[in-house]
């Protein structure tokens, strides 16, 4: 919902904390930090939106899909094994897996709406950033569904 001109503030536009990293001490090692419309007002109606993941060694951020935004993922620190499933193959065809390991500057997408996951395969913490295509991006946890 858009704000009226007349009250929306430089905060509307501003989020601190994504240098910071988020906690790691739960079952799957790795933790999402969602920067989208609900963190920044600002970002309605833009199609943008940020995500800060954090790896403990062996982290995953478990098969997921964003059905509203394509992802691009660029690796900070560490090692990630990355990859997506494709969907709905032509006849006599079958899903395909498509995998690659990305280190430090490394740049990976992820096409909206497909099942994809990140798994740290290294030994020490692993950072991300991932830009998602919409301000609010979505998320289905597989798992969950």
């Amino acid at each position: 919902i858009c704000k009226d001109p007349k009250v929306v503030k430089p905060e509307d536009f501003f989020f601190q904390g994504l240098n910071k990293p988020g906690s790691l001490s739960n079952p799957l090692g790795s933790n999402v930090t969602q920067v989208n419309v609900n963190q920044i007002p600002g970002l309605n109606t833009l199609g943008i939106s940020l995500a800060r993941i954090d790896f403990a060694p062996y982290g995953l951020n478990p098969p997921h899909t964003h059905p509203r935004a394509t992802e691009i993922l660029v690796v900070l620190e560490g090692t990630l094994l990355v990859g997506f499933v494709t969907s709905n193959p032509a006849m006599n065809m079958k899903n395909r897996l498509f995998t690659k390991v990305l280190n430090p500057g490394d740049v990976f997408v992820f096409p909206q709406g497909l099942i994809h996951f990140q798994f740290n395969n290294g030994k020490t913490n692993a950072v991300a950033i991932a830009g998602l295509s919409s301000q609010n991006p979505g998320v289905i946890t597989i798992a969950n569904a």
